[in-house]
């Protein structure tokens, strides 16, 4: 299973890349290989406020749908069209491709790493689970 060193990652499976103020999110590759062949997303629009661990979206497979929670807060301000229209890239590309949105972020840096894990932290969450 692949977790970048370079992300941040939640407790329902989303990941995040911050770079000058900007969080790149996505779904890590354990959850998209829980949820198995991934066939619809919605996500918010652009311009939508979001509060932390607030529902962004749904994610739809054949398996199963989810909802989508935002890990950081503050406003979308870039939606990846590409995953909206072939969702199945998330399964090959999670983390590079398969990004689905960018949040201008509401809070400190320090507070979103002192709440998200990083990658060894994360490993450990996903072996007790």
């Amino acid at each position: 299973m692949n977790i970048p060193d370079t992300l941040l990652y939640s407790k329902s499976h989303e990941w995040v890349k911050i770079e000058n103020n900007i969080a790149t999110v996505g779904i890590t590759d354990f959850a998209q290989q829980e949820l198995s062949d991934i066939v619809n997303l919605e996500l918010n629009d652009v311009g939508s406020e979001v509060e932390l661990d607030g529902e962004v979206g749904e994610i739809e497979a054949v398996k199963a749908a989810s909802e989508i929670f935002s890990p950081v807060a503050g406003k979308i301000i870039e939606v990846n069209e590409k995953v909206l229209t072939s969702p199945e890239i998330i399964n090959k590309d999670p983390y590079g491709e398969g990004w689905m949105f960018k949040i201008e972020l509401t809070e400190s840096l320090e507070d979103i790493q002192s709440r998200l894990m990083d990658s060894s932290r994360y490993k450990k969450f996903l072996e007790e689970e």
